[in-house]
């Protein structure tokens, strides 16, 4: 018998494996970034926008408080037109890395938490490395990668996006995979 205690030590490392994994692959390898666009007016639409002062939150064009108002006329109109979308605003100033960066450790370090979790309520010690492998990287893959999807379902979000999410969640999920089944206590 071994305590989850136990396991301390993957789920940092993993963590860190895949803090730096997803460093390199914003910093050095940049393929998300293929999926950000500016607008042609961008400056116009900043101060079409600053211009209401809206607070940080998230924003939906057109809005539509009742899903029943959608049939209307004036709303049918709206959607036909465009444009339809979401804003994400956020509180003005230069944004700090710092705390996202931060933020994202601790996240990684939740993930490897509950994939270790998994694992221990599953599988016994000396289990062998596939199986922990699999068990895990199963885990880790889902906290990683399916929250993605729904954001191209309902809110539009282009598949391309969700698509190389979704790598990024296979590439976590076997850092994780790789240093539980490694670690695993014998």
């Amino acid at each position: 018998m071994f305590s989850l205690a136990s396991l301390w030590l993957p789920i940092l490392l993993s963590a860190v494996f895949v803090f730096i994994a997803s460093s390199l692959i914003h910093m050095v390898f940049k393929y998300h970034n293929s999926e950000y666009h500016k607008l042609a007016n961008e400056d116009e639409v900043r101060e079409a926008i600053r211009k209401d002062n809206p607070a940080p939150g998230q924003y939906v064009l057109p809005y539509c408080s009742d899903m029943k108002d959608m049939g209307s006329e004036e709303m049918k109109k709206k959607y036909v037109d465009g444009p339809l979308g979401f804003i994400l605003l956020r509180p003005n100033g230069v944004p700090g890395m710092g705390s996202s960066l931060i933020s994202w450790f601790l996240f990684t370090t939740v993930v490897a938490l509950f994939a270790g979790y998994i694992g221990y309520v599953t599988l016994p010690m000396k289990t062998h490395y596939l199986t922990v492998f699999r068990v895990v990287g199963s885990a880790a893959f889902m906290a990683y990668g399916l929250g993605a999807i729904p954001g191209a379902i309902w809110m539009g979000r282009p598949w391309s996006a969700v698509i190389k999410e979704l790598v990024d969640a296979v590439i976590y999920a076997l850092l994780t995979a790789g240093t539980f089944g490694w670690l695993w206590p014998r």
